[in-house]
């Protein structure tokens, strides 16, 4: 994937900017934080008294009190924590859903030439398995994270307080337990990155092969597929495995060098209160702060390793976001004629798509088509056809030429309104997992229903749709599992006479038909074709004999243009053609 690498404060700053709508939120979520943390630090205070004052005098006012302070702050911190939790798993929530919603529509703005080279299972995986993990992070380890940070810092400062003598000796041993933190932390990340990749490409390869589940059963593929799935589950145990060594390394460490500290520094006071320079509850305090200092330092170097796997999580999600759509709307377009009449203007174009920018698939193409004119586009396969509709509705952008739309160079166009001239039958229709009702008003989304029903009615889908026990309502399954390959194209047939526009583009629209679906559909074609500029793709002759004019295309270029008897005389391509399929 061609885009540059997200440094982890782009990452940071991402979420903050998605924070920033919620911030009365995030204001609760600080304030639950605070008052948790520091009302579990102020025990230590308690303990001191408890200590000095409840065990030293036979009155037990002063134990009774200390009791009710240590209760009245360990209900307080119960409370706290629950608005806390609270509060960060909405926001981690809310996060997750803008960062879906920002990448999905990133990625429809893209053009197909992004997903010509990048594998969808591979998109799929980050824009799920990668806002899951930010989820988490935002919602569970960042408040981890902060209120042992608070707990720290406040741990620290109360243990000044009890004793600077033996916070000096901490503080030398702290920069120990920060080394771990910084070198294994930074292999955390690494591997957890690693690790995620890892996951993106079992995604690809599912994706894959379960959309192509009756070419993989149909030539009992199924050992083969599952030995290559078990490989790449092989790589990603491979990869977890280097992420989990290092992050259980990395927790073992501080941990130990933790109790180690603690210990030495727990001896050095025992000392101190055998000599009377400190007093028993002022050593209790200052254990107390050590053990929660110690315990928020463990938490930290705990989740540190899921935050920097969230790290390398928003990484590849900001790479996502920073692939620039190849073809974009120019900032001041031009306006086309009100209505559209439909006129083409395709001068001297070269292609070649950028994948593989040595192979040219148009050379010098150049085809005038008038307004309401029907012209037909034959030719064997791989001559640039289909490549031809594709750069009409700017899916690509030629190398050299141009293409005009009414006179306006459809560059110059917005794109939205551009292809809005368009309706597409496409050789390989698509069905989308809806109603037949949702996938024929694709082309329209405020038909009505008796408007979507007409629009079948034209197509000759109504007669089997009626014959589905829901009717209009019948669920077709994810790519129109349900539906027979004529079905299929009547269903896409149906949409593009529902949306009604000024252009047609036909890309072999009756090929999947019989022979009596294939007669009345082209009767509702003949309709629909009135009065609009239609271009036909078509393999079939027999489909395009009346069209006005036939363009014999090869290799990129055009070979000849004239009537089916015209061609039959000045053609010998389009005779070979002739007298393949039409000469019995």
């Amino acid at each position: 994937m061609n885009s540059k690498v997200a440094k982890p404060t782009s990452v940071l700053k991402w979420v903050v900017s998605m924070l920033v709508p919620y911030k009365r939120q995030v204001v609760f979520a600080s304030l639950a934080l605070l008052v948790g943390s520091l009302s579990w630090l102020a025990i230590g205070q308690a303990i001191k008294a408890l200590v000095d004052e409840g065990f030293s005098t036979s009155d037990s006012s002063a134990l009774n009190q200390a009791m009710t302070i240590m209760l009245s702050l360990g209900l307080l911190s119960g409370v706290a924590a629950y608005f806390r939790f609270y509060f960060m798993t909405w926001l981690g929530e809310r996060v997750s859903a803008e960062m879906r919603r920002r990448v999905y529509h990133h990625l429809l703005s893209l053009s197909p030439q992004f997903y010509e080279s990048t594998k969808t299972g591979e998109v799929i995986s980050r824009f799920t398995s990668d806002t899951t993990v930010l989820q988490n992070a935002i919602g569970m380890s960042l408040s981890m994270a902060l209120r042992s940070s608070v707990t720290l810092v406040g741990g620290m400062v109360l243990m000044l307080v009890s004793s600077w003598q033996l916070t000096l000796y901490v503080l030398v041993a702290v920069p120990v337990v920060l080394v771990p933190i910084k070198v294994l932390g930074t292999k955390v990340r690494h591997f957890a990155r690693a690790s995620q990749d890892r996951v993106a490409d079992i995604g690809a390869y599912v994706d894959e092969s379960l959309h192509s589940i009756h070419t993989v059963q149909s030539y009992a593929h199924e050992q083969q597929d599952k030995h290559r799935f078990g490989e790449r589950i092989d790589e990603v145990l491979v990869a977890a495995s280097s992420r989990i060594r290092y992050r259980a390394l990395l927790i073992a460490s501080v941990m130990a060098l933790s109790v180690c500290a603690i210990t030495a520094v727990a001896w050095m006071g025992v000392l101190q209160v055998v000599e009377g320079s400190l007093s028993a509850g002022e050593l209790s305090a200052f254990m107390f702060y050590a053990v929660v200092t110690a315990g928020a330092v463990a938490t930290i170097s705990e989740v540190l390793g899921e935050i920097q796997r969230a790290s390398g999580a928003g990484e590849r999600l900001l790479e996502l976001l920073h692939v620039e759509p190849a073809i974009v709307s120019p900032q001041s377009p031009l306006a086309l004629p009100t209505p559209c009449r439909g006129c083409l203007s395709i001068q001297e174009v070269e292609f070649a798509y950028p994948s593989v920018p040595e192979q040219p698939i148009l050379s010098r193409f150049t085809l005038e088509v008038e307004p309401g004119e029907r012209v037909a586009l034959v030719g064997p396969s791989g001559a640039g056809k289909s490549t031809l509709l594709q750069l009409l509705q700017r899916f690509y952008e030629p190398q050299q030429g141009r293409i005009a739309l009414d006179g306006v160079d459809i560059s110059q166009l917005d794109l939205a309104k551009l292809r809005c001239q368009f309706a597409l039958v496409p050789q390989e229709p698509t069905i989308f997992a809806d109603t037949v009702l949702g996938n024929i008003r694709y082309g329209r989304s405020d038909a009505s229903e008796a408007q979507v029903q007409a629009a079948a009615v034209a197509a000759c889908a109504d007669e089997f749709i009626q014959g589905f026990e829901q009717g209009y309502q019948t669920q077709l399954g994810e790519r129109g599992v349900r539906l027979s390959g004529g079905q299929k194209q009547r269903i896409a047939i149906a949409r593009a006479l529902l949306a009604d526009r000024p252009i047609l583009l036909l890309d072999e629209a009756t090929s999947a038909l019989d022979a009596r679906s294939e007669l009345l559909v082209q009767q509702a074609l003949e309709r629909l074709m009135a009065n609009r500029t239609c271009l036909i793709i078509a393999h079939r002759l027999a489909t395009v004999i009346d069209a006005d004019r036939i363009v014999v295309v090869d290799k990129g270029q055009i070979q000849a243009i004239g009537t089916h008897h015209e061609l039959l005389e000045s053609s010998a391509l389009y005779r070979d053609f002739a007298e393949l399929q039409l000469v019995s």
